[in-house]
């Protein structure tokens, strides 16, 4: 049976996040710089000829439908492709972390399946169908850091430095409609230019911005307050990654995370360069 194993799907950091407004159908416009690391979540795939989709958890429960499962069925009804996949997922990334794992995964599901089905498709295909799973998959699909507006679909690649993060995950999670949904949100932040950002972040401090849901966050889950003021008591200062509850610093030297509550998931990470799937498609870039 052809098989594609040991897939990876990175994670990412907003190293800010600012709402500048609201479109009429509710959709909230963002800005943002999202940058991948080598925090993974880990998939495989075997080729099943009958069509049928199927999915194994090797270590934490799934829903039945995530993803993964929903960006294979959309990848067959986008092409028409018969064949199906029995794919296999080992969870790392935490969930509602606000890193993206579920759209790690699904784009990563996507890139495997566009190789292991031989169908061709260029990154602004799969995009288009990875648009309609989640507003985070594209960015994934780019195969780069980048900067990031509208809903999520407008990406610049973004050239950033080698660095490393301390990224802390509490307890609890949060849910995404939760803080979009807050009437305290702030919506209405000045657009940022990226000359701005690229002068900060070539400059290796990563100060630049604010996440702006970071303050109905710490309102909603007190596990996110706790997170920050671990990463201040190493002398760090943190923030919070998109809309899940976890935070990052920057690190200029690694620390001991020994002494870390025992319900935090902490994880000294690396950016990468590029996703590692970076060229699984037909590109565009060819």
């Amino acid at each position: 049976m052809q098989s594609l194993y040991d897939i990876p799907a990175p994670a990412k950091l907003n190293l800010f996040l600012h709402i500048t407004g609201r479109r009429h159908d509710g959709y909230h416009l963002l800005q943002s710089a999202f940058m991948l690391i080598d925090w993974c979540d880990t998939l495989h795939f075997s080729l099943r000829s009958d069509g049928q989709i199927s999915r194994e958890d090797l270590n934490v429960p799934l829903p039945a439908d995530d993803l993964n499962v929903r960006a294979a069925r959309a990848l067959q009804q986008a092409t028409g492709c018969t064949q199906g996949v029995h794919i296999g997922v080992l969870k790392s990334i935490p969930a509602q972390a606000g890193m993206g794992g579920g759209s790690s995964d699904a784009a990563s599901t996507l890139l495997a399946l566009n190789r292991l089905w031989g169908l061709k498709l260029s990154v602004q295909q799969l995009s288009a169908i990875g648009l309609a799973l989640g507003a985070d998959v594209p960015f994934f699909l780019s195969g780069r850091h980048g900067w990031v507006e509208g809903i999520g679909e407008k990406i610049t690649p973004l050239a950033l430095p080698e660095s490393r993060w301390a990224v802390v995950k509490p307890d609890a999670g949060l849910e995404t409609k939760l803080i979009f949904s807050d009437p305290e949100l702030k919506r209405d932040s000045e657009p940022a230019i990226i000359t701005g950002f690229a002068a900060d972040a070539l400059g290796k401090t990563f100060s630049f911005g604010r996440n702006d849901l970071q303050a109905v966050a710490q309102k909603l889950c007190p596990g996110v307050n706790q997170a920050l003021q671990w990463l201040d008591d190493k002398g760090l200062s943190g923030r919070m990654t998109g809309s899940g509850s976890a935070v990052f610093a920057h690190l200029q030297h690694d620390i001991d995370v020994n002494d870390a509550p025992i319900a935090f998931q902490v994880k000294l990470c690396s950016s990468l360069d590029v996703h590692p799937l970076l060229g699984w498609a037909d590109s565009d870039e060819k």
